[in-house]
C-alpha cells in the first residue's frame, strides 16, 4: 500500500458502486469535504452512502442531520440498501438530529431563547469523537444561529466563517473527516465563500436537463491529497432499493 494510499479513509463498497473508485480511493485524512448542490441535488444521499462507506471500513461516524428524525434515517438508509442498523447498535455510528423550532431554537430547550447553535456544537464533545463527522445541512445550523445571523446583519459573515473553519482546523489536526452539505441558494455568497475557500474536497452536485430527464453529476472543484486519478465529472442517479449508481465519468 502506498503512502497515499494509507492517508485514505476508504469509502468502501467496491462491489456495490463504484464511487470509491472514482473519488480516487477514498477521502484525504484530515480534511474539510464540502458537498455543495441545490435543493434535491442528493446531497443527503451522497453523505448517507458516505457514512455507510466509512462504517462499513470500520471508521466510526457522527452523522448530524437537520432534516431527518433517528427513524427516518434509518428508513432512508434501508431504501438505499444501505443496512444501517448493525453500524448504530455497536454505536460505530452515531445519529444526531438537529430539530428547529419556527423560532430557530433547537427544540426541547427549556430555555425558550435562541441558542448559540454552532458554539453548542463546538461544546458537544462526544459529536467530535469519531473519524467521521457529516452534517447534513450546514448551512440550516448556519441560518438558524443568532450569533452568525447577527454578524451576517451587521456584514462580518467573513470574520464569522472564519472562527468556525478554526475550529474545523483543530478538529482534524489528528486526521479526522468532517463533511458539510449546503445548500448555496440559502445563505449568502460572503458567508459560504470562506468555507469554499478551505475546503480540501470541494465537490458541487450538479442537476442538469438532458431532454425530458434530469441527470444528476459531482463536479469535483479540489481534490487535495487524493490517491489515483479523481474523475472531474462523474454520473450518478439515486435508485430505490440500490443506493447510488456511477453513471459515467470524464476526465479533462
Amino acid at each position: 500500500m502506498s503512502r497515499a494510499q494509507r492517508n485514505l479513509l476508504s469509502l468502501g463498497m467496491e462491489d456495490h458502486d463504484r464511487l470509491n473508485k472514482e473519488l480516487g480511493g477514498g477521502i484525504p485524512r484530515g480534511s474539510i469535504v464540502l458537498l455543495e448542490g441545490d435543493y434535491g441535488a442528493g446531497k443527503s444521499a451522497i453523505s448517507q452512502r458516505f457514512s455507510y462507506g466509512f462504517t462499513q471500513e470500520d471508521h466510526s461516524v457522527t452523522f448530524l442531520s437537520t432534516e431527518l428524525t433517528v427513524s427516518g434515517f434509518i428508513d432512508q438508509m434501508h431504501s438505499l440498501s444501505y443496512n444501517i442498523t448493525k453500524p448504530l447498535l455497536r454505536e460505530e455510528l452515531l445519529f444526531l438530529h438537529a430539530d428547529f423550532d419556527s423560532a430557530g431554537a433547537l427544540r426541547g430547550d427549556a430555555d425558550t431563547e435562541r441558542k448559540q447553535l454552532l458554539k453548542r456544537l463546538m461544546e458537544a464533545e462526544v459529536m467530535w469523537e469519531p473519524d467521521v463527522v457529516i452534517i447534513d445541512t450546514f448551512d440550516a445550523i448556519l441560518r438558524n444561529d443568532p450569533t452568525f445571523e447577527s454578524l451576517v446583519r451587521q456584514n462580518d459573515e467573513r470574520q464569522a466563517a472564519l472562527e468556525i473553519i478554526s475550529f474545523f482546523r483543530d478538529m482534524i489536526s489528528d486526521g479526522k473527516i468532517i463533511v458539510l452539505t449546503v445548500d448555496p441558494s440559502t445563505v449568502d455568497e460572503e458567508a459560504i465563500g470562506p468555507f469554499r475557500s478551505i475546503a480540501d474536497v470541494f465537490i458541487e452536485i450538479q442537476m442538469i436537463e438532458v431532454g425530458n430527464d434530469i441527470r444528476r453529476q459531482l463536479q469535483v472543484k479540489r481534490f487535495a491529497g487524493m490517491g489515483e486519478q479523481v474523475g472531474d465529472t462523474i454520473g450518478f442517479s439515486v435508485r430505490s432499493g440500490t443506493g447510488i449508481v456511477i453513471e459515467s465519468r470524464s476526465v479533462a
